[in-house]
């Protein structure tokens, strides 16, 4: 795992260099709104790990993991003169946001104290290895990725939106409503399989609470029906997809397949496939059966045959 994280900071620093230093160069106009957006994602970035440091609740930058691609877009959208391109893209980032707050909000993410709610149970085990053990090490981690890297990769895969002030006054295009369709479409297959995991785990735990014997597949302790039979992780790939296709904007408006917006979308990619190893690492030693589970089930894509 600290071989992916240590990956992670290295492409965070070395990929948006290369794709900005060898894309077309940003014109002044977006130069001007992407430094803003810069400026407020340190200050953001700072502030969450202040905060975690203090509450010992790293779970601050995930409380704004989707939160902050909403102000981006609309700051782009605002920034770019309401052009149609841009504004479609804040609406897209907007419903993404709006669905992914309210699943984390019911998971216990949130709570009326701002800085309080249930922190992502993968911090306390990292928390464990020797190599992070002690507070200046946890501090120096929390700082480098938890805070930054994760802010950072969150403006990053918003970048389209800037490099969509290439289009301005453009009509929109058939690629245009192909990457909204893709957009709208994996959302709903992220809400589905978020439903089906809350359905699941809801069911579980109350059963546990109940002193109720764990039947119908709850023995396993983990979902394996519905998306989930199809794929270990739907939610994940859904999400991958989802910047992808938004990235599809950018291609529209500059008419280049490839441009320096994509970084955020593989650097994503990357935290995905970092996150899903530990994740199943853990699950793995927490379920006798889940190794079995993934040899049957592919983790992004359906295995056949």
């Amino acid at each position: 795992m600290l071989k992916t994280i240590l990956l992670l900071l290295l492409a965070l620093i070395v990929l948006p260099f290369v794709a900005f230093k060898y894309d077309a160069p940003l014109a002044p106009a977006q130069m001007d709104m992407l430094l803003a957006m810069l400026k407020l994602m340190c200050g953001v970035a700072f502030t969450c790990f202040v905060v975690s440091e203090i509450t010992r609740n790293c779970s601050q930058v995930d409380k704004l993991w989707s939160i902050m691609p909403i102000i981006y877009t609309w700051y782009f959208a605002y920034a770019g003169g309401w052009d149609t391109r841009m504004v479609l893209m804040a609406v897209l980032a907007t419903v993404w946001g709006l669905r992914l707050t309210f699943n984390f909000w019911r998971r216990g993410g949130y709570s009326w104290i701002p800085w309080a709610g249930e922190e992502d149970y993968r911090w306390s085990v990292l928390r464990k290895m020797p190599l992070l053990s002690g507070r200046l090490r946890w501090a120096a981690f929390n700082l480098g990725f938890i805070s930054c890297y994760q802010m950072g990769l969150v403006l990053l895969f918003t970048l389209p939106a800037v490099m969509a002030w290439h289009g301005k006054g453009q009509p929109l295009g058939w690629l245009d409503w192909l990457a909204t369709a893709l957009f709208l479409g994996l959302v709903i297959i992220e809400t589905i399989a978020d439903q089906q995991q809350w359905n699941y785990q809801k069911e579980k735990y109350r059963r546990i609470a109940a002193g109720e014997p764990l039947t119908d597949g709850y023995a396993k302790g983990y979902l394996d029906t519905g998306l989930w039979a199809k794929l270990r992780h739907p939610n994940y790939a859904a999400e991958q997809g989802i910047w992808l296709a938004f990235y599809l904007f950018s291609v529209a408006a500059t008419g280049r397949w490839l441009n320096g917006s994509l970084v955020g979308a593989v650097l994503l990619l990357l935290l995905f496939q970092g996150s899903a190893d530990f994740s199943e690492k853990i699950s793995s030693e927490k379920y006798p059966t889940y190794k079995d589970y993934i040899k049957r089930v592919g983790r992004y894509l359906p295995k056949f045959g």
